[in-house]
């Protein structure tokens, strides 16, 4: 089936297109929110603004929406820049990488209804810490872009997800509480290297912003650019 992809440029969307993949399912866009609200209850925002790059690396078309974040005048966004991907790459469905959130799973069930569109959710209800342990078992480069929950400090900011860092937010998990997936909004993350990658992202240039007293932090990505993929992905 020829599909889209809700793409954020994070774990779990590409974690979401590759089980598309091994469907035999097309994919034959990304389609990316950019939200001008830090803290919107639909779209990622972390570095979300290097979509354009990863379209460029993967070699798939964008369809780049934009929304105030308002919460749900925000899903009209959604479902214009959907209708736009159905009508340039008729697309017959689309994947999210939605774990455990109804939130967001429930509207983007309703408006693909309204489009006449299925919705793939690959990753729904997945154990989170098996997600972490398919992150790195399918060789994706994962680094922390956004921190939101106690005790994550600017320190996590830019680490990457790799065996020692789900032993880490393991211990997290059981006496904090913490989602290891983050599905609680506690980090997001961006891919910057892949097997699909034709390019990887190298991050040239990033600044730390941080607030102790609200438990909240981001990865500024300054500068980028494109890298000819390693050997290590052949």
């Amino acid at each position: 089936m020829k599909l889209g992809i809700l793409f954020s440029g994070g774990k779990d969307s590409f974690l979401a297109m590759l089980k598309a993949l091994e469907c035999n399912h097309e994919i034959a866009c990304l389609i990316t929110i950019i939200s001008k609200n830090n803290e919107s209850y639909m779209f990622h925002v972390p570095a979300i603004e290097l979509a354009c790059y990863h379209a460029k690396a993967l070699d798939i078309p964008l369809v780049e929406g934009r929304t105030e974040g308002i919460k749900e005048k925000e899903l009209i966004d959604l479902k214009i820049a959907l209708s736009e991907a159905m009508v340039k790459y008729q697309i017959n469905g689309i994947v999210t990488g939605a774990i455990a959130s109804t939130y967001q799973a429930g509207r983007i069930q309703r408006i693909c209804d309204e489009l006449g569109l299925w919705c793939f959710n690959p990753l729904w209800q997945m154990d989170q810490m098996l997600v972490l342990r398919e992150i790195i078992n399918e060789k994706l480069r994962t680094i922390i872009t956004g921190i939101a929950a106690y005790p994550l400090d600017e320190k996590w900011l830019g680490r990457k997800i790799n065996d020692e860092f789900c032993e880490d937010v393991l211990l997290l998990e059981k006496k904090y509480m913490i989602n290891p997936a983050g599905e609680g909004g506690e980090f997001e993350t961006l891919v910057i290297g892949s097997p699909i990658h034709k390019y990887t992202l190298n991050i040239l240039e990033a600044e730390k912003q941080y607030c102790a007293t609200e438990n909240w932090g981001m990865l500024i990505i300054k500068k980028v650019e494109l890298e000819k993929k390693d050997l290590h992905f052949q």
